[in-house]
Parts: C-alpha cells; structure tokens; sequence
C-alpha cells in the first residue's frame, strides 16, 4: 500500500515573492518537483516558482547574477562558482544534498559493433583506429562528477583523457540527440538520458556511478552565500522542504508515482517507462545486462541530505586527481568544504522544525 499518492494540482502561478529555482531535465531533479507537487514548500510558508534550465553553465549564471535564488546544481559547481573556475567568483553554499549516485557512462552502439564491451577494449578499439580517428566523448559540465567519473574510468584502462579520446562538453538533455547524431560517441550523465538510449537500442551502459565510486555525492541545492544569509529563515525553510521531499522519493512505493510526475511536459518530457528504469528498476544497461536500481540513485537513505565537510573533501580531493584544477592555480583555501557544504546550516533546518512541532504540540495542550 502506498505511503502517499500525487496531489492533483494547476499551474502554479508566478508571484512576486516566489523564490525562483531552477533545475535540469534529470530525474535527481527528484526532490525539488516532488516538494512543489506535494505542497512541502508551501506547508513551510514559502512560495516557490520552478524553472526548467537549458544546461548547468545557465543555472551557474543565473545564480551569479541572481536571476534565479536557488537551483539543482551539480555539488562541483557550488565550489568551482566559489572559486571562480570559468566565471566570476561567487560565494555559494548548500545546506541539502539532493541525492547521492545517479550518473552513468554510455557508450553507442558502433562501439559495441566495434566489438567494445569495457574500458580495456575500448583502449584497443582506439588504438587499433588511430590516427585517422579521435572518439568524442560528452560530459555535462567541465567540473563535474561525471568528467570525475570518466576520468578515472579511462585512466584505469590506461587511456588518456587529454590525448587518446576528445571529452566535449554538452548540456545533459542534449546528449541523447548527439548520440543519434554521431557527433559524440558516448557520454557520462544522469538518467533518464542513459536509460533513454538504452530503449531507443542508441547506445549501451558500460558502467554506473555506484559501482565507480559508491556514495558519492551528485546534485545538491545551491544558493549564493549572500541569499543564505539575506533570507535566512526562508532558506531553512527550503531545506526543510526539501529533506520531507527527498525521504518520499526514497520510498519505495512512491518511486512509481514519482516516474509518472517527472515524467510530465513541464518536467521532464520524458516516457514514464523511460525515467522508471533509474527508480524503480531493473536498469537496463542493454543487450541483455540489467542490474538492481535500488542504490543507483539515493535521495535520502544513508544520510544523503546532510552536506558534510568529507563530502565537499571527496570533490576537492577528485578534483584534482582528475586535473580539473590547475597545477598553476595554487592551494586551494583550507576551510572552502566548510564554507560551501554546510552541514551546521542543515541540521540548524532539521532543529527548527524539530522545535516548532514541540511548540505546536505543547500549545495544542495548554
């Protein structure tokens, strides 16, 4: 029997005092539908207005300039829009992790006719057509979790990422198309756009961030530092909001209800049977590979929410393990994971809430 059903609902209008979000066509914009859908935000008094972004280089710039208070953000980005790295230095923070894994790495269909089935032979396949061809691969944002992840994928097989392959960046719901295209030949992302060229039998699944780096923080709700402090109360709110929203995405007998939402026009725009593959599973990989979707992505179990200090260190760490920062940059600030994952924010959420049901219950009583 289902914890909780989708509330019918109209479009919710524009206000002048909505705090403006954006998010990303994925579904680890979980959280953030699911917490407008079923009134979370509103039952915490606060009046949110959902944008759907093109891409994460627009969401990084409408945070800078303040077009948008708040956004599904990469975790990276939240510390490279801090440090400046491809845009003008702003403080930015997160108090609430969204979700914890989700990302996979696809490869096109000429790859495995190609006889490709792994990274080792994918080495030897691009061996084997060189130097008349360089394969292009896609990740979503220069400093990502995903350039993280095939990265180091490639490095293992002793491929180089800068010389034997060419890695592109594209935008996430973009990637599909340019698979089809044959202008890349395969990407690391979210679902569904993995799932998505799984079913159109485009592309195959060779690996999946659970099984590359188990845990690893993803998406996270990001705001300008100066936002945090400006609208302090509202902002607790919004976390609040947001951890109600990510404990039901991890309810199992939510998550198919929650593919029928993302699913929506306004949402995704996705097939529901597509988007159900990274929820509720079996996650097709292809040709006959599919494996459990419980921890592919997780919205809440594990402590997900709460954006610890070693959390921020696992991006900084594999920052520089993937040379994503460079060498001429100097050492990074010692407290930037303090100052831009902040658990103290978080739990200073959970215990207002926690108090103000005490005072609600104590005066219900007097």
């Amino acid at each position: 029997m289902r914890t909780a059903t989708l509330e019918s609902k109209n479009a919710h209008p524009a206000s002048p005092a909505a705090v403006r979000i954006g998010f990303i066509a994925l579904n680890d914009a979980a959280p953030l539908i699911v917490a407008q859908e079923q009134g979370f935000f509103r039952r915490e008094g606060v009046t949110v207005e959902l944008r759907r972004e093109v891409g994460w280089a627009t969401i990084r710039d409408k945070i800078i300039s303040g077009e948008l208070d708040g956004a599904h953000a990469l975790g990276a980005m939240v510390l490279g829009t801090t440090l400046g790295l491809n845009c003008r230095p702003t403080p930015c923070l997160t108090a609430c992790v969204l979700n914890l894994n989700g990302n996979s790495i696809t490869l096109s269909e000429g790859l495995w006719a190609a006889g490709v089935r792994d990274a080792a032979t994918l080495r030897e396949e691009i061996h084997r057509v060189r130097p008349g061809r360089v394969y292009v691969l896609g990740v979503v944002y220069p400093h990502s979790s995903h350039r993280i992840h095939l990265v180091e994928w490639l490095r293992a097989a002793g491929i180089h990422p800068d010389r034997d392959v060419r890695i592109v960046v594209v935008p996430p719901p973009q990637l599909f198309r340019n698979l089809a295209a044959g202008t890349i030949d395969g990407y690391c992302a979210g679902d569904p756009w993995n799932s998505l060229a799984v079913r159109e039998k485009l592309g195959w699944t060779v690996a999946t961030s659970h099984e590359l780096s188990p845990g690893h923080p993803e998406k996270v709700f990001m705001v300008r530092s100066e936002f945090a402090e400006r609208r302090h109360l509202e902002h607790l709110a919004l976390v609040r909001a947001l951890h109600e929203a990510a404990r039901l995405c991890d309810d199992p007998s939510f998550r198919p209800d929650l593919a029928r939402l993302l699913a929506r026009r306004e949402y995704l725009n996705v097939p529901e049977r597509v988007i159900a593959a990274g929820l509720v599973g079996p996650y097709a990989h292809g040709h006959g590979r599919s494996s459990d979707a419980t921890d592919f992505v997780v919205f809440h179990r594990q402590q997900a929410n709460d954006p610890t200090a070693a959390r921020a260190g696992w991006l900084i760490d594999h920052f520089a393990r993937a040379g994503l920062i460079s060498p001429g940059a100097g050492a990074l600030p010692s407290d930037l994971g303090y100052r831009t994952f902040r658990s103290d924010l978080f739990h200073q959420a959970l215990q207002r809430h926690t108090t103000t049901r005490h005072d609600e219950v104590h005066a219900s009583l007097v």
